[in-house]
């Protein structure tokens, strides 16, 4: 990455097993600290400091699957205090804007990388794709304009 780092995110639910006990103990009720950080955290802030950015939009219905929901509390929260810019598009009430219900990143808007996952949100392989990104260019575009920033999404 020499400037950005944009997702793409489809799905209700992301099975990872480094998780499991953070999402138990989350659906328990625990709060994720305020004081939360992690590596991915630090990478963010090293990336801004340098003038590059990482984005994200996740596509989602209401209501929330509990993994949205623990993904809201312990990472997007704290994700956009370290600079991320994750935005939320919300399809509860809406028709889909044209957006593919494929995960993927873009990295300087030139290569795209295929997030591929079973029905269950487990991962199966990640594809670097190798045909024209404009496609994938014109969904960033559209995803941004119609999502509103996870702060205002939460808030609202």
């Amino acid at each position: 990455m020499e400037r950005e780092a944009w997702r793409l995110e489809t799905l209700p639910v992301y099975t990872m097993p480094q998780e499991a006990e953070r999402l138990k103990r989350f659906l328990a009720g625990e709060k994720s600290p305020d004081d939360y950080t992690s590596a991915w955290m630090d990478e963010v802030r090293q990336w801004a400091s340098e003038g590059k950015s990482v984005g994200r939009v996740h596509v989602v219905t209401r209501p929330l699957s509990d993994y949205l929901r623990f993904e809201f509390e312990y990472y997007y929260r704290h994700h956009v205090k370290a600079g991320e810019d994750i935005r939320i598009l919300d399809l509860t009430d809406r028709e889909n804007p044209g957006l593919p219900g494929q995960d993927f990143w873009m990295f300087d808007e030139s290569k795209v990388v295929l997030m591929n996952y079973r029905a269950d949100g487990t991962q199966i392989n990640r594809e670097l794709y190798e045909g024209d990104p404009e496609p994938y260019r014109q969904w960033k575009r559209i995803a941004v304009a119609e999502s509103v920033p996870f702060l205002e999404y939460v808030s609202g």
